[in-house]
């Protein structure tokens, strides 16, 4: 494993690059300092670029925040996010276990993530008991973003209806403006203690791998992943045969650290080709 101070290195091995957003690229609220540089960098050298994001919302969403961050269009070629993947998933009802689920969901998250179910023949109930399968797509800041305990009532009653769970967003945090918040991928991991079923698409999950790497359209060999978090954007890497560069002063705060970073890897069983403290040439 290589510790770097930039990804200049690597550039010339890659003619594709697939980035993390929250953590890599931004926090949520701003761009990290060195992020937008180092995008230009890479097209100025005619590298392709595709955003894989664990986002519970549908990919135009994420393409018209990163705008508004000040990521313009012309900077990648596509985004790709775990909500777009859930979105298909519940239109097509190709899969099997999607297709079992019937149209009336319990919603579990914030009310701005409702743009998700535009489209979708699907009706939302006001109750566990009143719906077929419960939609995960996180933390209501409303209830608390910060703590599991005042979620555990509804995934109860959910697991009292025997409903099965559609997660959205398989993070289990993020850190927004510096502050720890509570994801889908939380709530999924207790109701699954729990012993609810559950099942989740995005990072790490090879499902959302197809269409990012349909829109890079670069040989698997000439791609890298840079990611903050080891158990979804290395360890999706990996499971795809990806190689990937570890970003250490996202959630795993261990930028400074690189016998801890090595450690912490090792232990999960994960080799990522480098790792930078940050995203920056």
């Amino acid at each position: 494993m290589r510790h770097l101070d930039g990804i200049a290195p690597l550039a010339s091995r890659y003619d594709g690059f697939i980035l993390d957003l929250w953590g890599v690229v931004h926090d949520g609220v701003k761009l990290y300092p060195k992020a937008r540089q180092t995008i230009v960098r890479l097209r100025e050298r005619g590298k392709r670029i595709v955003m894989l994001s664990n986002a519970p919302r549908r990919a135009a969403m994420a393409a018209a925040g990163l705008t508004r961050l000040g990521i313009e269009p012309d900077l990648y070629d596509g985004v790709m996010t775990s909500g777009e993947s859930i979105w298909e998933a519940l239109l097509t009802r190709a899969d099997p276990w999607f297709a079992a689920l019937g149209r009336r969901a319990f919603w579990m998250g914030p009310g701005r993530d409702l743009p998700l179910l535009e489209g979708l023949d699907i009706e939302l109930a006001l109750t566990p008991a009143e719906a077929d399968f419960v939609l995960n797509i996180g933390a209501d800041e409303a209830i608390d973003d910060r703590n599991l305990a005042p979620h555990i009532p509804a995934l109860e009653a959910c697991l009292a209806a025997g409903l099965p769970m559609v997660c959205a967003n398989p993070d289990i945090i993020i850190v927004r403006n510096g502050e720890q918040i509570l994801c889908a991928g939380a709530l999924a991991r207790a109701y699954a203690e729990m012993g609810g079923e559950f099942r989740q698409r995005g990072k790490p999950e090879a499902a959302v791998y197809g269409p990012t790497l349909a829109m890079l359209d670069v040989p698997l060999n000439r791609v890298l992943v840079v990611g903050d978090a080891l158990r979804t954007d290395i360890a999706g890497a990996a499971a795809v045969g990806l190689d990937s560069c570890w970003v250490l002063d996202g959630i795993h705060d261990l930028a400074g650290k690189p016998a801890e970073a090595e450690a912490e890897a090792a232990a999960a069983g994960l080799a990522p080709l480098a790792t930078l403290p940050n995203f920056a040439w």
